[in-house]
């Protein structure tokens, strides 16, 4: 192996940990179309109940309770855009984004609808958090339209 070979396999590794993100480096021609290595690649690529364990919204960025906020992960506190109403906002989540909304009921909780990544306005998962822990709580399916 060269030198550049190695450190291109460095630097993947690096990105790798830093990003979460499980990158695999196929050299091995044997092993290219073998549905039984692609399986457990993709089994690698799906997200695990760890990711979304916490919530990771600092408790000052919530939206205040009746409110909800459009929240694109991995983007600073600080870039996020500003709470407003729910109705509006829902239409503006981009793919990969959050609406996190504060129920006025039950201010104990944040509720948080997860859009899919490649289609716009499809709400993948809902998900349920602890406000003041961020825990998560529980896990539902959006309903489907019929």
């Amino acid at each position: 192996m060269g030198r550049s070979y190695l450190a291109l396999i460095a630097a993947t590794s690096i990105m790798a940990a830093c990003s979460g993100t499980t990158v695999v480096v196929r050299d091995d021609p044997d092993t290219q179309d073998d549905p039984k290595v692609e399986s457990q690649e993709r089994r690698n690529e799906k997200p695990g109940p760890s990711t979304a364990a916490t919530l990771g919204v600092p408790p000052g960025h919530l939206p205040p309770p009746g409110r909800c906020r459009v929240w694109i992960p991995g983007d600073p506190p600080g870039h996020q855009a500003p709470s407003g109403s729910c109705s509006q906002l829902a239409s503006q989540v981009p793919p990969s984004g959050w609406l996190i909304y504060r129920p006025s009921k039950s201010r104990k909780e944040v509720k948080v609808s997860v859009y899919d990544t490649k289609k716009p306005g499809v709400i993948v998962v809902i998900r349920f958090y602890d406000s003041k822990s961020g825990d998560l709580l529980r896990e539902e399916r959006p309903p489907t339209d019929r």
